[in-house]
């Protein structure tokens, strides 16, 4: 929570990072323009190449990774997994291997793992980016893992 000038309570604003592979760039590009004022009032993050178009295409500053295929995708996946990401917008492409297809399904698992909303197409990146929830504060339920991790000291 920020307190501005007014001592009014504001949420923070969420860190959301946007991954696109190279036939889905156009459609996010797209996306952003469409969404650039919701967009602009948080953090970005993306994956190298993603990152540059987008710091063109909106003029705004973007935390840029390493390109997917040279380790962005497991730069991004250690942030969700340090809980420094809110929402994972990644236009992937179902149609074309990758041949970073590993660290894609790990990026996406560790989303799953830590619950944090993703988008895989512009549909659902529709239905977050009008959620009311991404201009309020929201903690969402994180999983119960101590079962899990203490598995080995019993």
């Amino acid at each position: 929570m920020e307190v501005n000038d007014t001592n009014e309570v504001k949420p923070k604003p969420k860190n959301i990072a946007l991954v696109a592979h190279d036939h889905k760039k156009k459609d996010l590009l797209e996306w952003v323009k469409f969404n650039e004022g919701t967009l602009k009032q948080h953090k970005l993050h993306a994956t190298g190449t993603t990152g540059k178009l987008l710091e063109k295409e909106l003029n705004v500053k973007i935390h840029k990774l390493q390109s997917g295929p040279l380790g962005g995708d497991l730069e991004l996946g250690a942030a969700i997994a340090q809980r420094k990401i809110d929402v994972l917008i990644f236009f992937w492409d179902p149609l074309e291997a990758q041949p970073h297809d590993p660290d894609i399904k790990a990026l996406l698992r560790i989303s799953v793992v830590w619950n944090i909303p993703v988008a895989c197409n512009r549909a659902t990146a529709d239905y977050i980016i009008s959620s009311p929830l991404m201009n309020s504060v929201y903690q969402p339920t994180l999983p119960n893992y101590s079962e899990y991790l203490n598995r080995l000291k019993k």
